[in-house]
């Protein structure tokens, strides 16, 4: 257990000075998810409101947060800052009703493309399926990776069915067994299809979800650009959102 674990057991429901200690210790986390976050995001999005909302997901964490359990402190609070964060994003609904059709119909071409060629289509070939110029086809494409699933496209509606699918994966304990069997099936699913992927795609997924790399820092080890990086994670989420799509786990 770390230090600042050891001090999270010991913090007690009024000990504000400690708690603040924590926050403290743990802001640059916040600052880094928010930035990850932020790369895909158009820039009439402002960040330090995102840092404010990251930050009471933060907080949330640490009142919650339960020594006892086996899941580390860091983990469970970077689930709950980028909860947080992603929850006010749709409650903005930046993307607006147009977009998320556009990304839809982007990822059912890529798909129906694939399933004709035989092959991997090329972003040409998909933007002419659609009718789009190359500029009109990559702005959707890169709005396409800003949230990979949403709560409605996997059947969650009502607040209780988001709340209790946001506990079991933050690891705390959960009565709704369909939430549980969802959650495995998807994880399951996602592994298969994440080990199809294209090397540097698979590659790319890897670094930025499992090893919380920033997109400037995936660049740097496979000796890229940051723009480049951006353009591989925007395909792969098209790619395995599609294959959800397929496989019966997204709504249309």
């Amino acid at each position: 257990m770390s230090a600042m674990e050891t001090q999270l057991k010991k913090l007690k429901k009024n000990d504000h000075v400690l708690r603040n200690e924590i926050i403290a210790e743990y802001l640059p986390y916040v600052n880094r998810i928010v930035n990850r976050i932020a790369t895909h995001l158009p820039p009439t999005v402002e960040v330090d409101d995102l840092v404010n909302v990251g930050i009471i997901g933060l907080i949330q964490a640490i009142e919650r947060y339960d020594p006892t359990r086996d899941n580390k402190f860091m983990t469970y609070a970077v689930f709950r800052i980028k909860g947080a964060v992603l929850s006010e994003l749709r409650s903005r609904d930046f993307l607006g009703r147009t977009t998320r059709k556009k990304i839809r119909n982007l990822e059912k071409a890529y798909l129906k493309l694939e399933q004709q060629l035989g092959r991997e289509a090329k972003d040409e070939e998909v933007a002419e399926e659609m009718e789009m110029d190359m500029e009109q086809f990559y702005q959707v494409k890169r709005m396409s990776s800003i949230s990979f699933i949403s709560f409605e496209e996997i059947g969650c509606t009502t607040q209780e069915e988001k709340d209790s699918f946001l506990n079991f994966l933050a690891g705390e304990d959960s009565g709704d067994a369909l939430s549980l069997t969802t959650v495995k099936e998807i994880k399951a699913t996602l592994a298969k299809h994440i080990e199809h992927l294209p090397e540097k795609e698979r590659l790319v997924v890897s670094m930025y979800y499992s090893d919380e790399m920033t997109m400037k820092e995936i660049g740097l080890t496979l000796g890229i650009t940051e723009s480049r990086v951006s353009q591989i994670h925007s395909q792969a989420v098209i790619r395995l959102r599609s294959k959800l799509r397929k496989d019966g786990f997204l709504e249309d």
